[in-house]
């Protein structure tokens, strides 16, 4: 998709990826991990291939996420480990996806942005 995108670009164009913030450790579901990573690696590279025609290629990853399926158990359990100690909303995740979207984000390419409350930092 991103290929037949950047064949049919016009003056410029954004390619938006989307990940996790625990792409580079996440134990227990290490194909989940891996194939994230990987997502991530791809943007990378692609964000240097197509950057000569004023396309930015960059990549949200968001941490736990409040979509219905996160029980209070499971919110207890994951709330201490997330600085700003709440569940990022799907809100959170389209505004970055907005901004990324937008010319303001003209110069950012590349980029890895945790959406995460700071969940998972290295």
């Amino acid at each position: 998709m991103t290929r037949e995108f950047i064949n049919r670009r016009g003056e410029y164009g954004r390619v938006i990826n989307l990940s996790t913030d625990a792409a580079q450790i996440f134990a227990g579901q290490i194909t989940y991990g891996a194939s994230k990573a990987s997502v991530e690696a791809l943007t990378r590279s692609i964000a240097l291939e197509v950057a000569k025609y004023g396309i930015t290629v960059n990549c949200v990853a968001p941490g736990p996420t409040q979509t219905g399926w996160i029980d209070d158990e499971l919110e207890k359990s994951v709330i201490p480990l997330i600085p700003m100690k709440k569940l990022v909303q799907p809100e959170d995740i389209a505004e970055t996806i907005l901004f990324l979207a937008s010319r303001q984000a003209k110069m950012l390419t590349g980029q890895v942005i945790k959406v995460s409350g700071g969940h998972a930092l290295p």
